[in-house]
């Protein structure tokens, strides 16, 4: 009994060893902006069509518990700027217009 409980407790060792050693061999997946190409536009503005806020305020706001105000400001600041920032927070500086517009109160106005 007791060696079949030793070879139980190898066995699992081994399983648990070669579980673990396939995980780090895996290439883990990232988050990864499919939006990430974006050409400079003229005056701060950016160079993408208005067709394409949608799915670019959609990445935009994916990570968000905000989802309805955030796609709103979103698609509201791409339509003026034609420009939405890579990734799902910050890189502002990548659209000048985006970052710069800002609220009565002078907080950003777009997400």
């Amino acid at each position: 009994m007791a060696r079949l409980l030793s070879f139980a407790v190898i066995l699992i060792t081994i399983f648990a060893l070669f579980i673990w050693n396939l995980e780090a061999a895996l290439p883990h997946s990232t988050n990864v902006d499919p939006f990430m190409e974006q050409k400079p536009g003229r005056n701060g503005g950016g160079s993408i069509s208005p067709s394409e806020c949608g799915p670019r305020c959609a990445y935009r706001c994916s990570a968000t518990s905000h989802k309805k105000p955030c796609m709103f400001f979103c698609q509201k600041c791409c339509a003026k700027c034609l420009c939405v920032p890579p990734g799902t927070y910050g890189n502002k500086q990548v659209c000048p217009c985006y970052n710069n517009w800002k609220t009565q109160q002078g907080g950003p106005k777009c997400p």
